[in-house]
């Protein structure tokens, strides 16, 4: 059976509220889906997410992304803005550290040799794409790895001038946080949109 997972950073209390609350105010008066929240789809920059075989250990796999990845206790990423991402998504960018890439490359050797191939969306379409989220795409099924990696927590999607339009009016609108403090891994079941819709595990940065 095919299992729709991933693997993400997931931000402190206090930058969960935040990003909550951001998805809000970016939206205005228009929705942004799937809606974030505490107890429903939790904000999370995603490291890597798609289709598993039943051969997955989930456990086993976070534990050796947690060892391999050598991160702090706690991952202060600058963001670089509100951005618009075709067709109709709305992110929060965050600066592509080298940690970051580092954590994602340990992930995919934890995750790739599991991966659904099959499963893999052939019909997408692609034409916005660039070359190398294409790239992305058709090798790991997943539109942001390798030079096509792009840190960000998605505040959702919209009709696609709707997207645009907030986006657009966010400068001198909408106060964005200029650091976002994120303190644990999580690996968890994907729902509307890519959403963080069920934690199936979570683990510190580094633990003690």
């Amino acid at each position: 059976m095919t299992r729709w997972l991933g693997i993400a950073l997931l931000p402190n209390a206090e930058h969960q509220d935040a990003a909550i609350r951001l998805q809000r105010e970016v939206g205005g008066g228009q929705t942004l889906r799937p809606p974030l929240s505490q107890d429903g789809n939790l904000p999370h920059m995603t490291v890597f997410q798609g289709p598993f075989l039943d051969s997955l250990d989930t456990e086993a796999a976070l534990e050796h992304v947690v060892r391999a990845a050598g991160m702090p206790e706690r991952a202060d990423i600058p963001s670089t803005g509100i951005v618009y991402q075709p067709t109709g998504w709305v992110f929060l960018a965050l600066r592509r550290l080298p940690l970051l890439e580092q954590v994602q490359k340990v992930a995919l050797e934890a995750l790739s040799p599991h991966l659904d191939r099959s499963a893999f969306d052939a019909s997408k379409d692609v034409s916005l794409f660039s070359d190398s989220e294409r790239e992305s795409l058709s090798r790991y099924g997943y539109r942001y790895t390798g030079d096509a990696y792009a840190p960000h927590i998605t505040l959702g999607r919209a009709e696609e001038s709707v997207a645009r339009e907030m986006v657009q009016s966010v400068p001198g609108r909408v106060d964005v946080p200029e650091t976002w403090v994120f303190d644990r891994f999580s690996f968890y079941v994907m729902g509307e949109h890519g959403a963080h819709a069920e934690t199936l595990l979570t683990r510190a940065l580094n633990p003690l």
